[in-house]
């Protein structure tokens, strides 16, 4: 006897609604976790398009301060953590798709290995990261949840190293700030990559 199939589904008003009551931050991060194992666990395989693109815009749809709250605060190698920094890293290359661009360009040839993991198509302007970062969230439906982590460990490393070679005052390198914390950014989702890989 064959079970019934039962339509993924994605958190809506109602849940961040219950969030929002729950006072007790052991309570809040548990229903964070579960939340971001429901999304991962559960679009996976889909073949709905609907919910596929709904993964994509949840920044969008939920706003990005609905899921800071929730994820943000999670510690980077669980789902909830994971889902964050891949969200954010969306917003940023949508918010600022010139400088996203630059950054990924300048760093393509420093870190050339992470280039190729990344998948982002030739010549890197803003409309093919674009495309790169929302096809990564696709492949949370699509493709191995560690495979999606790696790849966007990948992006963010060229996106350091490209930052690491912009001058701020005084023409000194930016070895520091924004370099770094992308660079930080990267070893997390590759960290947590590796412990989904392992089971």
């Amino acid at each position: 006897m064959t079970r019934p199939h039962h339509r993924p589904t994605t958190p809506g008003e109602a849940f961040f609604d219950a969030i929002e009551g729950a006072a007790d931050p052991a309570v809040v991060a548990e229903l964070a976790e579960r939340t971001a194992e429901l999304l991962v666990r559960g679009a996976r395989g889909s073949d709905d398009a609907e919910l596929v693109e709904r993964l994509v815009h949840l920044a969008e749809d939920e706003g990005l301060e609905a899921l800071a709250e929730l994820w943000a605060a999670a510690p980077p190698t669980t789902s909830a953590g994971s889902l964050w920094r891949l969200y954010l890293l969306r917003e940023w290359v949508h918010a600022q798709p010139l400088e996203a661009a630059r950054q990924f360009d300048a760093g393509r040839h420093i870190a050339q290995a992470d280039h190729v993991v990344a998948g982002v198509a030739e010549p890197p302007g803003p409309e093919e990261l674009r495309a790169m970062v929302d096809q990564v969230l696709r492949g949370i439906a699509h493709s191995e949840f560690g495979d999606v982590l790696l790849r966007a460990a990948a992006f963010a490393r060229v996106v350091a190293a490209g930052r690491g070679t912009e001058p701020v005052g005084g023409g000194v390198p930016a070895r520091r700030g924004p370099a770094a914390l992308m660079a930080e950014m990267a070893d997390q989702l590759e960290q947590a990559a590796r412990l989904e890989l392992a089971g």
